[in-house]
């Protein structure tokens, strides 16, 4: 098994994210602010060294991180 590169909130967010769910529902959905889930979802980009966020769910698709 390798080692999962998200947390478990990072994924909560990119899950929400996959689901067409906007900065604003994912925050709602997660009781958290729109700051954060966008502070969630730069982390990601800066762990995989992508640009956007639809690169970073290509990639975190590619590794299994997450699933459609």
């Amino acid at each position: 098994m390798s080692k999962r590169i998200l947390t478990r909130r990072e994924r909560e967010v990119f899950n929400l994210l996959v689901l067409n769910k906007s900065t604003k529902e994912i925050a709602l959905d997660l009781n958290i602010s729109e700051k954060t889930v966008r502070n969630h979802i730069s982390n990601v980009m800066q762990k995989l060294g992508v640009k956007g966020r639809a690169q970073a769910v290509v990639e975190l698709l590619k590794l299994g991180e997450i699933a459609l």
